[in-house]
């Protein structure tokens, strides 16, 4: 860095925005998440472009790091994860009834099964593709998601076990979801794992005893070790945010947020007393100061319901967002601080000397870290660094 950036906080890598993933830190968390579930093998949910980090670059650090498994949402993610040089085990669990599953079939994608006619879908796709799928039966064990309810789990798995004696499909696990394991107050949790146990119960007496029992999120894996089993599904805490406040901060988890988000000032400029800034002028001037403009907005991804209260970092000081967010910028007030167009903007990351994290945006936003990092628009390209980089 040039003496002039080190005064003035200009970084050349930084064009309008960037956000720059770590794939150390994700590495890191993976670590911190496998020793809280020794016994369990490791699934790295990388769906939703791996929570917006980029699906591709962190698929590969997760398996450098020991995943075992990696989950998504999506056929088309499966796919994309196969078609980048993953050989590795793969599960994804939603889809519709017209969509072809004959290609993740095909690719040796594991494919979630919740009904019959889900299960007869998977089947044919197999039939087309002249190979037999694995699968993974899920019971809605009490988040009235996906999973068969607990009187269709008789029908489903006896159908299952028809299909597998027939060599048509091999029933790798049995799975289910937490819905309040990030209040570890809540019964739900053990009402849940108590019907998740019943439910692989009534499997074992239709001789189905899959290798892969999962139940845990994150949040499971780090607060509930009785919910653990052969296989811990985690996606928010790789990326280093916590799960639920209930548990604590990412950094009382042990996480590190992977993700840092930078943007330059576009233009400052002095204004007088009372001056109105952005749309419904929200935000009025209380003296003469200095506005800098950030060319981001909720077009990027910026949540607008943190008009007035996100933080941002310029210099090593925290300012906040003055007046309404808009599509494509928002405005700090920044006093009589010589903020210069091209002064580096540090919007959200690990929260390094007072940085604002995707935890702390979320607060002021109403809504949870996963939304802040996940909402993240491609306008804003993603960079790598670490090991794996």
């Amino acid at each position: 860095m040039s003496a002039s950036q080190a005064v003035t906080g200009h970084n050349a890598s930084v064009n309008r925005a960037t956000a720059e993933i770590d794939l150390d830190a994700i590495a890191a968390n993976i670590e911190r998440l496998r020793a809280a579930a020794p016994e369990s093998l490791l699934q790295a949910v990388v769906k939703a472009d791996a929570y917006g980090h980029g699906i591709v670059p962190v698929a590969r650090a997760a398996r450098g790091a020991g995943a075992d498994y990696l989950g998504v949402a999506l056929p088309s993610e499966a796919m994309a994860l196969r078609e980048s040089g993953d050989t590795g085990p793969i599960m994804c669990w939603l889809y519709t009834p017209d969509e072809d599953l004959s290609a993740c079939a095909a690719a040796d994608i594991e494919i979630s099964v919740s009904s019959i006619s889900m299960l007869e879908q998977v089947v044919s796709a197999g039939q087309r593709s002249e190979v037999r799928v694995g699968i993974h039966l899920k019971l809605d064990s009490g988040l009235g998601r996906n999973g068969s309810t607990p009187q269709e789990w008789e029908p489903l798995v006896r159908e299952a076990k028809r299909q597998q004696d027939d060599g048509n499909v091999e029933i790798v696990g049995i799975w289910s979801h937490l819905a309040c394991a990030d209040e570890p107050e809540s019964p739900a949790t053990q009402q849940q794992l108590r019907l998740f146990c019943q439910g692989l119960a009534t499997a074992a007496d239709f001789d189905v005893q899959p290798r892969l029992r999962h139940l845990a999120a994150t949040a499971g894996t780090l607060a509930f070790p009785e919910s653990h089993f052969d296989m811990v599904r985690c996606g928010i805490g790789i990326y280093g945010l916590t799960p639920g406040g209930g548990l604590g901060s990412a950094a009382d988890l042990g996480l590190v947020p992977a993700m840092t988000v930078r943007a330059r000032v576009a233009l400052t400029k002095v204004v007088d007393s009372g001056h109105g800034v952005s749309y419904g002028h929200t935000y009025r001037t209380s003296a003469q100061t200095r506005l800098a403009l950030i060319p981001v907005g909720y077009g990027d991804g910026i949540p607008r319901a943190g008009s007035g209260s996100l933080p941002v970092d310029i210099r090593g000081k925290r300012y906040t967002a003055a007046g309404t967010i808009a599509m494509d910028q928002f405005v700090v007030d920044v006093g009589d601080d010589q903020i210069e167009a091209g002064d580096v903007v540090e919007l959200f990351g690990a929260g390094a000397a007072g940085a604002a994290t995707a935890d702390e945006w979320a607060a002021d936003s109403g809504t949870i870290g996963y939304e802040i990092v996940t909402r993240l628009g491609a306008r804003i390209p993603r960079s790598y660094v670490g090991a794996n980089s």
